[in-house]
């Protein structure tokens, strides 16, 4: 197993570094959040950690390409903002609206559809394949992130049935996910990469706010007077989005879209393990052969 995991470590590229990092950052940005969402709703935390980001991303992208607009064509600049109307605003929208409909735990399953949806959409219009080591790797991952999502029975009487509007929402947002970056997949490439994050952020903004503002009427509450817990949010929002998004977009622009999708979802196994090292929460017989089936998957998606 050593041997296997250096030899991968060996053949792994910048793209599959990239998204392997980008798990890891998005995982400890979550652990922070599971923070901040004591003091802010889901819709409330994703518009404050998007503008922080949006902000963060001007001396970025001022430092790598200067004041001029980025040179792309009409269907590049259509690509890229429906990439992020639909990849963030929308998709974030349905997802936090699922989420308040099914749960965590759900929800969490759901995510399991993100790789699935990109392989396929990447088959169709990237026209991409995946070897059979990667394949069978890809089986090992998904085996792995499903028993890292995986609960114990518990005979409950009564239990509530499954909202079918929250399910179609979950699966929506996560499919809109997927397609918002094989859009942008080819502009990446060849674009101004700090550029294309940006605006992708940009046009994601106005949807959210609306929702934003639709959320709080439909609450019927007065807006908060406490003042957001900003340190937590700055530190949530620079390595959970900020850092975790740049690490995401460079996975895909450097590997398939493919192989990337698969090397992200070892997220759930870093919050895992994270959550147990820094919130100290129990880790369990299954979930740890969930951890081990997840990196020996990973090990051959890299040989």
């Amino acid at each position: 197993m050593a041997q296997a995991t250096r030899l991968a470590v060996s053949n792994m590229g910048l793209g599959e570094g990239l998204s392997l990092a980008s798990a890891a950052t998005w995982a400890l940005g979550v652990i922070i959040y599971r923070r901040l969402g004591e003091s802010l709703n889901p819709i409330e935390l994703n518009v404050y950690k998007n503008l922080i980001v949006a902000l963060l991303m001007v001396p970025t992208v001022l430092l790598a390409h200067g004041w001029g607009l980025p040179q792309l064509d009409a269907w590049q600049w259509c690509w890229v903002i429906a990439s992020g109307v639909l990849g963030i605003g929308v998709a974030d929208t349905c997802y936090f609206h699922a989420l308040n409909r099914l749960g965590a735990g759900r929800i969490g399953i759901l995510g399991n559809l993100f790789s699935p949806f990109v392989i396929t959409l990447s088959f169709v219009f990237l026209d991409e394949r995946l070897s059979l080591l990667q394949g069978a790797g890809f089986a090992l991952v998904m085996m792995g992130v499903v028993l890292v999502h995986r609960r114990a029975r518990r005979p409950v009487e009564g239990t509530a049935p499954i909202p079918w509007s929250g399910l179609l929402l979950g699966v929506l947002a996560i499919f809109l996910n997927a397609a918002g970056v094989v859009m942008i997949k080819r502009v990446l490439e060849d674009g101004p990469f700090f550029w294309i994050a940006q605006l992708r952020l940009l046009a994601a903004l106005l949807p959210m706010a609306i929702a934003w503002h639709w959320f709080a009427r439909w609450r019927k509450s007065p807006p908060r007077g406490v003042a957001p817990p900003w340190g937590l949010l700055l530190l949530g929002a620079f390595l959970g989005q900020y850092l975790a998004m740049l690490l995401w977009l460079g996975g895909y622009r450097y590997t398939d879209a493919s192989v990337a999708s698969v090397l992200n979802e070892t997220a759930s196994v870093f919050i895992l393990l994270f959550a147990w090292w820094l919130l100290r929460e129990p880790l369990e017989r299954a979930k740890l052969l969930g951890v081990t089936l997840t990196f020996a998957g990973v090990s051959l998606m890299l040989m």
